[in-house]
């Protein structure tokens, strides 16, 4: 949609019979550098000035949401190509939805969404709705790291619990690393040269569909999920037309989350139950048993700790050692520990967080310090790192080595 065709539109419907708006939003300027030389990359990671409104029109018997970034990015080589799937281009539509209750006891909300659920502090088994991994790991803000769904998506709330499903007719893949911004591990080296994969891009063809049922368990509350589409990043190649490509998958789970003590605690579980299989002419991931515990509690005066136990058990490992290069191969289970603190100052104008992942298996890490000051009630700013260190280049967190980088950002709200 050209960018007038989208402005036009959002004006024709809030200026129907609205019953009163709101509009707010900020302007940011971010520049962000690399901490080692990449041969592949651009020594400046970040420099951009994004303007965000976000505008939400009542009316008597629904809501419109719409929120869009505009942004001047000056890595960006072509500007006026806008994806609006990809978040490049000048514009990044975050949100375009409208949201009514067909019935006393359901909501429905149609059009372009942020949607999440699931228990885990920056690790996700069973929400598998897309993300930006670009935008997280050079050092946008946090919220970012959700990319948008174009989706209807439903709840219901009988006695018996709550439903939600969500239907999004066109598979909402990752904003995933393509060597565009970050360099990484191709198979046989560290590359920075754009990654081109076949994508799921046909309306009904290609959908995806997720659901969730949770209530309340012993004062905790209980969910379990179901997940039909596609692996969300294209992990699997096509020998016979030497392309990567989405394989398709189906996964489901279980999560529950309450407090213990003074603390708060959560479990969750899933299965990636990958429906395309390797033969002749595909390479697709095996199946994968996922398993995330976490535990945050307060350990002092306004300082909080948050740790988390993740892995991910391949099945059928004997198939994979088979075929898989010796020198790069992954092991059976990958384990993940992760440590999130975070300290309020100075009447919680400051605040000081470190979320730090640390893989024992991949003998990988990844630190994320980051420092904000609210200088007043609409300035804000702010100064964060991504930090990678890894023995090997084909681990997770080791390909993104001398992707590591130092950002600062000010912030004005409205």
């Amino acid at each position: 949609m050209s960018r007038i065709g989208l402005i036009s539109l959002i004006s024709l419907i809030q200026s129907a019979n609205a019953l009163d708006t709101d509009l707010h939003g900020f302007a940011e300027t971010r520049a962000g550098a690399r901490t080692q030389n990449d041969p592949t990359q651009d020594q400046m990671s970040l420099g951009e000035v994004r303007l965000q409104l976000d505008s939400l029109t009542y009316f008597d018997a629904a809501e419109l949401q719409a929120r869009a970034d505009f942004v001047y990015d000056a890595l960006e080589h072509d500007p006026e190509d806008i994806d609006l799937d990809r978040g490049t281009g000048f514009i990044d539509l975050r949100e375009l939805n409208l949201l009514f209750s067909p019935v006393d006891s359901a909501d429905v909300k149609i059009g372009r969404q942020i949607l999440t659920w699931g228990t885990g502090d920056l690790l996700f088994i069973n929400d598998l709705f897309p993300k930006d991994w670009n935008s997280f790991l050079l050092g946008r803000d946090e919220e970012y790291l959700k990319a948008p769904s174009d989706a209807v998506f439903a709840s219901w709330f009988p006695a018996m619990g709550s439903f939600d499903v969500a239907f999004m007719p066109k598979a909402d893949s990752d904003r995933y690393i393509d060597g565009t911004r970050l360099s990484y591990w191709n198979g046989s080296k560290i590359s920075g040269k754009n990654f081109t994969a076949e994508e799921r891009d046909q309306w009904l063809k290609n959908y995806e569909f997720s659901a969730r049922y949770y209530r309340p368990v012993l004062n905790w509350e209980g969910a379990l999920y179901f997940y039909n589409g596609f692996w969300k990043s294209p992990v699997g190649y096509d020998l016979t037309e030497m392309e990567y490509y989405f394989p398709r998958l189906n996964a489901y789970g279980a999560s529950a989350k309450g407090s213990i003590g003074n603390a708060l605690a959560n479990v969750e579980i899933g299965y990636y139950d990958s429906r395309d299989s390797s033969d002749a002419t595909h390479v697709v991931p095996e199946d994968e048993f996922r398993f995330l515990a976490g535990y945050e509690r307060e350990i002092g005066k306004e300082l909080t700790a948050g740790f988390q136990y993740y892995a991910e058990w391949m099945m059928d490992y004997s198939d994979y050692e088979a075929t898989a290069d010796p020198d790069a191969k992954r092991d059976e289970i990958r384990h993940v520990l992760t440590l999130r603190l975070t300290k309020m100052l100075m009447n919680q104008n400051l605040t000081l967080s470190l979320f730090t992942f640390w893989s024992p298996s991949d003998q990988d890490a990844y630190f994320r310090p980051n420092a904000g000051y609210k200088i007043s009630d609409h300035w804000t700013v702010t100064a964060n790192a991504n930090l990678f260190v890894g023995k090997d280049d084909h681990t997770f967190f080791g390909q993104l080595e001398d992707n590591s980088n130092i950002n600062l950002a000010l912030r004005y709200s409205f």
